[in-house]
């Protein structure tokens, strides 16, 4: 599915373009958005090669990666990147995730982002489950997760091997005839 053009009343998610790298940056050169991420800050080349990567696999085909652009809708502002990926080992599976800005943090817009997110993996993309893993320490999107929907199923031990340590997760997990407005088979 090429291009991904969904949005709700606050939030767009569209396609990255080679304009976005620098907001990209600024979210994942940020050492505060990355704490509780699986990787350590990214310095400015390193999102040009992530943004590079993401605009050459959405026209891949079949895709198995949507990665994102999260906007506002009325100024088109790139606020976040969000993700979601096939996942390979699972039938009609996906995985997402995703970071703000920090002046995006509190609003709301995470738990839009996630329904986003949602919304094309079970209505676009006619997918079964979806999950997300988090930091045990990142109870924001703990809370996150839960709002949009999403049910804690446990704890990864060593999931993540981040700041020379290992790092459980969090996962949580949804499935399509969970999700408000899909009908099941």
């Amino acid at each position: 599915m090429y291009p991904v053009a969904r949005h709700d009343a606050r939030l767009a998610l569209r396609e990255l373009t080679a304009e976005d790298i620098d907001a990209v940056a600024t979210i994942y050169g940020s050492a505060e958005v990355t704490q509780h991420l699986s990787f350590t800050p990214r310095s400015r080349d390193e999102v040009d090669g992530i943004v590079a990567r993401s605009m050459a696999s959405a026209t891949m085909s079949p895709r198995d990666e949507y990665a994102l652009a999260l906007a506002e809708r009325d100024s088109s502002e790139l606020i976040g990147f969000v993700r979601l990926a096939l996942d390979p080992h699972q039938q009609r599976a996906a995985t997402i995730g995703g970071a703000l800005r920090t002046d995006a943090w509190g609003v709301g817009y995470g738990k839009e982002a996630v329904r986003l997110l949602l919304e094309l993996a079970f209505t676009d993309l006619d997918l079964h489950r979806v999950w997300a893993a988090r930091s045990p320490h990142n109870m924001a999107a703990a809370r996150t997760l839960l709002a949009a929907g999403m049910t804690e199923e446990g704890r990864i031990r060593g999931h993540v091997h981040v700041r020379g340590a290992w790092r459980d997760s969090i996962t949580y997990g949804i499935l399509r005839e969970e999700w408000p407005g899909t009908d099941t088979p």
